[in-house]
C-alpha cells in the first residue's frame, strides 16, 4: 500500500476517471492500485507522441513520494522514449532480482472503441483502456507492491531492481539498452508474461510460468515496376502483384513443431480445459504428427501460435499519386519464428512462397532468438506460494510465449528470465492490441496479492 499522500492523489484520480465506482467491499489497496492504473492509462504512451518520458517522471515522482531515495529511481530518456530503473535497497547490492514491465503500448483510435481507449472505465465487472492489461496493469500492480513493503519497512536479501521500457511494442531499443545494464543480475521477473488462466466462470485452471519465447523477425516484400499513368493501365501493377505475393503467403502454413515444453502445456491444459478442443490438444500432446489435432489447435488465435511459426502482413504503402501507376508496393511481414529454426530459413520460405524474386524479401532489424530459462527451485518454490494465496494447489506449467517480450534480450544476455503476471484472465477476454481492451475488476486484488508474496518469498 502507498503512503497517505500518495494514495489520496490515486484516490480522487480514481474518482474522476472511473464511470462506475469500485464497491463498498473493495479494499484501499485495491483502490489505490486501480486508481494508479486509470493514471497510466490516461497517458497515451503510443509510438511517435514522446509521452513515455511523461510518464516514467508521473511514476518516478510517485516512487521518491513513497520512500525511494531520489538518487535510486533514474528516468533516462533515449530518443522519444525513455527507460526507468528503481533500485529497491536490501542488505545485499550484488545478484540483485529484476521486475521488468514496459510503458508503451500499441495505438488505439478513439473512433475504433466504444470507450475512449485512455480513460480507465470500469463497466460489467471489468476495467477497459488501452494498456489495462499489456502492459500497464502489472506495472500498476509492482510499483504498488514495491512502495507497500516501502511503507512496511520490508529489507529485502539482496536489491529489487524495477526496471520499465519504453519501446517494447515496437524498436526494443529502450529493452536492448536495459539489458546490459545488469550483468550480475540472478534473474527476471516479468509481468509481460505467464499468468493465470480463467475459465470464464471464475474457474481457475492453470497458472502459467513462461521460460522461453519465439525468435521475433520483421521483412518487408517489395514490389517495382516503370508506373506510368493510370489513364493506360499496365498488367504488371505493383500493387496488384504483391497483392497476389501476399494471398499466397496467407495460403502457406509453415510445418507443425513441438518442444518439451508446449508439449508439457498442452497435455495439461487440455485435460483442464476438457471438450473437443482440450481432446486435441491432449492428442497432439501424445503425437506431434497427428495433423487433425493439430488443425483443430490452430482454429484457436490462442493457441496457434505455440504449434509452429507464423509470419503474417502487418502493413502496406504503395503508390505515390492518385492519377499514377504505382512506381512501388511494399509490404510489412511480421514473423514469430519457432524456437530452432534459421531467421534467414524463414526469409527464404517467404520468398519461395510469394513467387516473386528472393531478392524481394529482405529483414527489417535483426530478428534473434534465446535459450530457454531453467526452472530455478527456488523461483518455482516461491511462485508456488503466491499461486496458493489466490488459488492453493492450482497447477503451474512451463510454456513458451508465441510472442516476443523484454525477457528475450535478458535472457540473451545471460540473466534467467520468468513470466509471471499477476493477471488471472479468460484467454476469451484478451483483446491485447486489439479493441476495448480488457481485464477482470477481480484480478486486480489478486494480482497484489500475487506480487507481494512473490517478491517477499524470493527475497526474504
Amino acid at each position: 500500500m502507498v503512503n497517505s499522500s500518495v494514495s489520496a492523489v490515486f484516490v480522487s484520480f480514481l474518482a474522476i476517471a472511473m464511470s462506475t465506482p469500485l464497491s463498498a467491499e473493495t479494499s484501499e489497496a485495491e483502490r489505490s492500485a486501480t486508481a494508479f492504473l486509470a493514471e497510466l492509462v490516461s497517458v497515451p504512451t503510443v509510438q511517435g507522441q514522446g509521452q513515455v518520458p511523461v510518464l516514467a517522471g508521473r511514476i518516478q515522482q510517485h516512487l521518491i513520494a513513497g520512500g525511494f531515495a531520489a538518487s535510486d529511481v533514474i528516468v533516462t530518456p533515449m530518443e522519444e522514449s525513455a527507460t526507468l530503473v528503481a533500485r529497491y535497497r536490501g542488505r545485499d547490492s550484488t545478484r540483485p532480482i529484476l521486475i521488468s514491465n514496459h510503458l508503451d503500448v500499441v495505438e488505439a483510435k478513439r473512433e475504433d472503441w466504444t470507450r475512449d481507449p485512455f480513460t480507465l472505465v470500469t463497466e460489467n465487472g471489468y476495467h477497459f483502456g488501452r494498456g489495462v492489461y499489456d502492459n500497464k496493469l502489472d506495472v500498476a500492480l509492482t510499483v504498488s507492491t514495491l512502495l507497500r513493503l516501502k511503507r512496511e519497512g520490508f529489507v529485502p536479501a539482496h536489491d529489487i531492481i524495477l526496471a520499465l521500457s519504453g519501446d517494447e511494442e515496437t524498436e526494443m531499443k529502450t529493452t536492448a539498452a536495459l539489458s546490459k545494464q545488469f550483468p550480475g543480475a540472478a534473474l527476471v521477473l516479468n509481468g509481460d508474461g505467464g499468468g493465470g488462466t480463467m475459465a470464464g466462470d471464475e474457474r481457475a485452471v492453470v497458472y502459467s510460468i513462461q521460460t522461453a519465447e519465439k525468435t521475433y523477425a520483421t521483412f518487408e516484400i517489395e514490389v517495382t515496376n516503370p508506373g506510368g499513368h493510370s489513364s493506360r493501365p499496365r498488367k504488371d501493377n505493383a500493387i496488384y502483384q504483391l497483392v497476389d505475393a501476399l494471398k499466397r503467403l496467407e495460403a502457406y502454413a509453415f510445418p507443425v513443431q513441438s518442444n518439451e515444453q508446449t508439449r508439457a502445456a498442452f497435455a495439461f491444459t487440455g485435460k483442464q480445459m476438457g471438450g473437443s478442443l482440450g481432446m486435441a490438444m491432449q492428442r497432439f500432446a501424445d503425437n506431434p504428427s497427428d495433423r487433425n489435432a493439430a488443425a483443430e489447435i490452430s482454429d484457436d488465435p490462442e493457441y496457434v501460435g505455440t504449434l509452429r511459426t507464423t509470419c503474417v502482413a502487418t502493413r502496406l504503402q504503395a503508390g505515390h499519386a492518385e492519377n499514377a501507376l504505382p512506381q512501388k508496393a511494399v509490404a510489412t511481414v511480421n514473423c514469430r519464428i519457432f524456437p530452432g529454426t534459421p531467421v534467414n530459413r524463414v526469409r527464404e520460405v517467404i520468398a519461395e512462397q510469394i513467387q516473386l524474386p528472393e531478392s524481394s524479401v529482405r529483414e527489417i532489424g535483426n530478428g534473434f532468438g534465446s535459450e530457454a530459462s531453467p526452472l530455478s527451485p527456488k523461483v518455482m518454490a516461491a511462485l508456488r506460494k503466491a499461486v496458493d494465496a489466490n488459488f492453493p494447489g492450482l497447477p503451474i506449467i512451463p510454456t513458451m510465449s508465441s510472442g516476443a517480450t523484454d525477457s528475450l534480450y535478458f535472457r540473451a544476455e545471460g540473466i534467467p528470465s520468468y513470466g509471471v503476471s499477476g493477471a488471472y484472465v479468460d484467454p476469451q477476454d484478451d483483446f491485447s492490441h486489439g479493441l476495448n481492451e480488457r481485464v477482470p475488476v477481480s484480478t486486480v486484488a489478486r494480482g497484489l496479492k500475487h506480487w507481494y508474496v512473490l517478491l517477499t518469498e524470493l527475497t526474504k
